[in-house]
């Protein structure tokens, strides 16, 4: 079976990439960075781009029948690991409203710049959707 291309309607369209790759049951999710529907990043800070971001990869999880318990990896890029640490508690909350008790293999990761210059924030991650719940999306796009 050959990989798929997963692009939900309710993230921006995507150009040079797709956000996500379905291979089997496993889904290899996009850096997903806070963009919104308008396509700029959310205003207010790390939290609030936290909070985007994580939703942003969740649209694309969904999207093929994943729920959070089936993320296996989750990596986070972020421009300022200090900031991201002093507002751990706040991300932390963020994570459990979003996600539940789930915390799979994790790695955070700095980097100087993000795509957008504004973006404090990126979520990358892979899921392995159970059979008995995988929807394969439409057309490869």
């Amino acid at each position: 079976m050959r990989p798929v291309a997963v692009n939900p309607d309710a993230l921006p369209a995507p150009s040079g990439f797709s956000h996500g790759t379905l291979s089997g049951n496993t889904l290899h999710l996009a850096g997903q960075t806070a963009l919104d529907a308008e396509m700029r990043i959310v205003p207010g800070g790390i939290v609030e781009q936290f909070r985007q971001a994580l939703s942003n990869v969740l649209v694309t999880l969904r999207e093929v029948g994943g729920e959070p318990e089936d993320l296996v990896s989750v990596t986070i890029y972020l421009t300022d690991i200090p900031d991201y640490q002093a507002h751990g508690r706040q991300i932390g909350k963020v994570w459990r409203e979003l996600i539940g008790p789930t915390y799979p293999a994790m790695a955070g990761i700095g980097c100087t710049a993000l795509w957008q210059p504004e973006a404090m924030v990126e979520i990358v991650g892979v899921a392995v959707i159970p059979q008995s719940r995988l929807l394969h999306p439409g057309p490869v796009t």
